[in-house]
């Protein structure tokens, strides 16, 4: 089956227009913050990784129609269902019916802060020399893959200049499909406007965003 990411978005038209929100308005229902606090608790679990969630989330069949948090809770229930932490039935009821299965770990309430201010870092020591220094010329990889990637649709195939070497992270595509870490070195790569949309893109237009190697090769 045809990997199809429903969240790759960037650079596509859309008729509905954008609505700006205040600043530090971060829910817009009472139950949008047990959404995240249980996605969290969740995710601390080890069940799965942060690329996994977001390959989950992206191929939601009705991603378009959701907000923001039915998101996360549909992926989190696709995730709890592959690793039979949850059973239909359970969903349906909207509570447990069943013996829990054993996790991992799990997050308890006074670990919390710690473990938001920890975070989840991402980057690796080196183990190679990096193939591209800042200045570079590069194009980016033309072809689609079938499965989760963070290279945008919309700049497959262009070409753009390196303008920082991020060190070396976990790289989010084989992460996703449970394959490692593998991790690889990441860019910051700039691209013109035009060099992405054409006579569409505004004058002096610049979009930057990191890329792993392995996305990348020298410009011809």
């Amino acid at each position: 089956m045809t990997y199809l990411s429903h969240a790759d978005l960037g650079g596509r038209p859309n008729a509905e227009r954008v609505q700006p929100e205040a600043e530090g308005e971060l829910f817009h229902a009472g139950w949008e913050p047990r959404a995240l606090a249980v996605t969290l608790a969740m995710g601390a679990t080890g069940s799965w990784n942060i690329d996994m969630s977001r390959a989950a989330r992206e191929t939601l069949p009705d991603y378009a129609s959701l907000s923001y948090y039915q998101i996360w809770i549909g992926a989190l229930e696709k995730l709890l269902a592959e690793r039979n932490l949850v059973r239909p039935d359970e969903l349906q009821a909207g509570r447990a019916l069943h013996p829990p299965q054993p996790v991992a770990r799990v997050l308890q309430a006074d670990a919390v802060p710690e473990a938001l201010a920890k975070g989840s870092p991402t980057e690796r020591p080196a183990t190679a020399p990096a193939r591209f220094l800042v200045g570079d010329v590069v194009r980016t990889r033309a072809q689609r893959v079938d499965h989760h990637t963070r290279l945008p649709g919309y700049a497959h195939g262009r070409h753009g200049v390196i303008e920082s070497v991020q060190g070396m992270h976990v790289f989010a595509d084989s992460h996703a499909q449970g394959l490692g870490e593998q991790p690889q070195w990441l860019y910051r790569v700039a691209f013109s406007g035009t060099e992405l949309w054409g006579v569409d893109a505004a004058p002096g237009t610049s979009v930057a965003f990191d890329a792993w190697e392995s996305y990348l090769e020298p410009a011809a």
